[in-house]
């Protein structure tokens, strides 16, 4: 039996992966988070990888917070990019195979077309900068790697747009959210599914290293997605669609971040939702 190591166990990819299970009766799953784990530590990835003779690795961990990465971009460093090379290094060392997630941030969003995996990339943010030092930095000691990236990602796990969205239709009576940032919600279930059949591929000798783009098809603006969010769970609230600069943040958001996913969708054969299908399966779930 074959094991996997999932990182950042407890956030909303790991929680996705975990309800999945039952479903690969065929591997032995070893979840962990930073309660378990310390993945900038090399000494204890190592050990742990070597310990459970472990086939494959998601990374799952992260640094999210945004925001509080433009004054913390040293620890947002240490967890996107020094973490993801001590991980790299030990795959390598164990033989184990790698799937690394990363984000659309590591684009500028200032393309007018769905961002392919070769496009420049060009990030605004703290975030951006240490997700794409990440890539890497793994590509460099794990050239065997997968990395996926993804975008807008959310569940019925852990703090999220959609849980935001929810709160905020029953705590008032209006709000704006902005119509002028595109992109693609992504559902942590289906990107969870993806990242396990790249697992199931593997074993029939048809995983294929290199970056690729998942989200879930279409094409909205947070505006359009809260608009839907609240059409779906019967809320009757007024949502004001403003522009970016009404709405101002520490970090920099890419304007526009579709992704082209034609590469996982060939590499892999995959068939992807749209982005609505997925809301209302993720929101029956909550």
């Amino acid at each position: 039996m074959e094991t996997i190591l999932v990182t950042g166990a407890n956030g909303q990819l790991g929680n996705s992966i975990r309800l999945l299970t039952d479903q690969y009766p065929q591997y032995n799953f070893l979840f962990t988070d930073v309660d378990t784990l310390d993945i900038t530590d090399p000494a204890a990835v190592k050990a742990i990888v070597k310990d459970n003779q472990v086939n494959y690795i998601l990374n799952c961990a992260a640094y999210t917070a945004v925001d509080k990465a433009e004054d913390n971009e040293d620890l947002c460093r240490r967890i996107n990019c020094y973490a993801v090379r001590v991980l790299g290094e030990a795959a390598r060392e164990a033989g184990a195979k790698i799937i690394h997630v990363s984000t659309d941030y590591v684009f500028s969003g200032t393309n007018y077309r769905p961002y392919k995996e070769s496009d420049d990339t060009r990030p605004v943010s703290a975030y951006g900068r240490t997700k794409l030092a990440g890539e890497e930095a793994l590509m460099e000691v794990c050239p065997d790697a997968v990395i996926i990236r993804t975008a807008w990602l959310y569940s019925e796990f852990g703090s999220n747009f959609v849980k935001t969205v929810l709160r905020l239709g029953k705590e008032r009576d209006e709000l704006g959210f902005v119509f002028d940032q595109i992109g693609t919600p992504t559902y942590a279930g289906d990107l969870a599914a993806v990242i396990l059949a790249v697992v199931t591929a593997g074993e029939k000798g048809a995983f294929v290293p290199g970056i690729y783009h998942y989200s879930n098809e279409g094409v909205c603006s947070w505006y359009d997605f809260t608009v839907k969010i609240l059409q779906i769970a019967g809320i009757e609230y007024r949502v004001r669609p403003i522009e970016s600069k009404d709405f101002p943040t520490r970090a920099v958001r890419p304007p526009y971040s579709v992704l082209n996913k034609s590469k996982i969708k060939e590499t892999y054969g995959i068939t992807i939702p749209h982005w609505e299908a997925s809301l209302h399966v993720c929101m029956e779930r909550m």
